[in-house]
């Protein structure tokens, strides 16, 4: 699967199986013009959105399905398709009546998507079916290969963490701590699990599931809540002699920090954040949290009382066999800059604040 989602990454088409049939599958993010005439030239591509990316243009999608497919029309050029996949900004909101019409995509298309989320890129795929003679065309290329059957497998063992590293690290909230760092079985970003101070794992734990932010923990944006939030989490772990701080590598609410900044884009332009994640084709929040419950569990934590003003996290690690004791809220951050970011988030996506 890393092979596949590091050629898919730099441009390379892969092929895909699934029932007998083989499908020749390419990212619109990083398709070049040489590989989208190369492409066209061995049949009729279809392009694979998802229904929030179809919905933000103006389109009337099928009734079901998360994930949508369409032939693309004659003359269409890569500059086209780019715009339809949300590489520009709403002035191309109109584009929803110039599509062909959208049919439901199968569980390969929706594995395209998948992996593209994976590697934290526009949700939008170049896919061409291959017939056996375009496949004998390409069969001397060395494109990687894989059957649907394998990829979903794949995706879900990068949720499986391993410890791999640990040692103490004083901070200055805490001269105690000590920092396990967690790797996906499968490779890709790591995670990490801090202890501030000394505290007791047998539970319950004050615990904090914090997503990365860049802009917010290190550069201390005033966009958001973040950086603020992650201090006052370690503080407050301090002051009650210990805690676990789940550090997870989800830039972003999960759709890394490129898309993130696109996001800041389209805010800029008027729309709020739930909006923008909508536009580029993700949902409002494509955080697993599967992945901080599992590292939880691998440090024998079962009881938490969890730093958090957003319910979901606590359903999420309740339905996960996390016993959420109490809530902690974590109400701090608020700025002029980010006011109506926080508004949308407590409107629009249920959050405590």
């Amino acid at each position: 699967m890393r092979r596949l989602q590091g050629d898919l990454a730099v441009g390379l088409p892969i092929v895909l199986r699934h029932d007998g049939a083989a499908v020749l599958v390419a990212l619109v993010e990083s398709l070049t013009q040489a590989r989208y005439s190369a492409m066209t030239d061995l049949g009729t591509p279809e392009l694979v959105v998802t229904r929030r990316r179809a919905v933000a243009l103006g389109a009337q999608p099928p009734g079901q399905g998360d994930t949508l497919r369409f032939r693309l029309p004659p003359g269409a050029d890569l500059g086209w398709v780019a715009a339809v996949a949300g590489r520009s900004g709403p002035q191309d909101g109109d584009l929803g009546g110039g599509l062909p019409i959208l049919q439901t995509g199968s569980a390969l298309h929706r594995a395209m998507l998948d992996i593209a989320k994976s590697i934290h890129v526009l949700p939008a795929a170049l896919a061409v079916p291959l017939s056996v003679e375009t496949e004998a065309v390409i069969a001397d290329l060395g494109l990687s290969t894989m059957p649907l059957a394998r990829v979903l497998p794949a995706l879900e063992e990068a949720r499986s963490q391993t410890c791999v590293s640990s040692a103490q690290l004083p901070m200055d909230v805490s001269s105690s701590g000590h920092v396990h760092v967690f790797r996906p079985d499968a490779g890709g970003p790591d995670h990490y699990a801090i202890e501030v101070g000394t505290p007791d794992l047998s539970g319950p734990v004050l615990v904090r599931l914090h997503s990365a932010c860049f802009t917010g923990d290190v550069l201390g944006s005033l966009k958001c809540d973040c950086g603020p939030q992650l201090r006052a989490a370690m503080a407050a772990m301090a002051e009650a002699g210990g805690g676990v701080l789940i550090y997870l590598n989800q830039e972003g609410r999960g759709i890394g920090l490129a898309n993130k900044m696109r996001a800041y884009a389209l805010q800029d332009a008027g729309l709020d954040t739930v909006e923008a994640n909508h536009w580029l084709g993700f949902e409002d929040d494509q955080r697993d949290f599967r992945i901080g419950a599992q590292i939880l569990g691998r440090m024998g934590i079962d009881r938490v009382r969890l730093m958090t003003n957003n319910p979901a996290k606590m359903a999420s690690l309740s339905a996960l066999g996390v016993t959420v004791v109490d809530r902690v809220p974590l109400r701090v951050g608020k700025t002029a800059q980010n006011a109506h970011y926080l508004a949308t988030k407590a409107a629009k996506s249920g959050h405590l604040l």
